[in-house]
């Protein structure tokens, strides 16, 4: 389980209904799932700053668009990130 799902005692919270034990499940689940996803991305990023090459910005763009489409991130961040990751690549070329 989750930290953020413990209560103050160091408990879960006890859910009484079945759809709720099962909700309490899943979300822990997917938190995980996106947690991972977003540590990729941030280590992802990470290597194009410090090195600018064409295989670590595809691998980062490849990654924010699948980050995008499975509901990770949001659309405007997945351009914004994109966009930025562009304009430092042109910079990098221009130097």
């Amino acid at each position: 389980m989750l930290s953020f799902f413990f209560t103050e005692s160091g408990k879960a919270p006890m859910a009484n209904l079945t759809s709720s034990k099962k909700d309490i499940r899943r979300i822990s689940k997917s938190t995980e799932r996106n947690r991972a996803v977003t540590s990729r991305l941030k280590t992802l990023r990470k290597n194009v700053v410090t090195e600018p090459t064409d295989e670590n910005m595809s691998l980062y763009t490849s990654a924010i668009d699948k980050a995008y489409k499975t509901g990770v991130i949001h659309a405007n961040k997945a351009s914004r990130e994109k966009s930025k990751i562009a304009r430092g690549a042109m910079s990098a070329k221009a130097v």
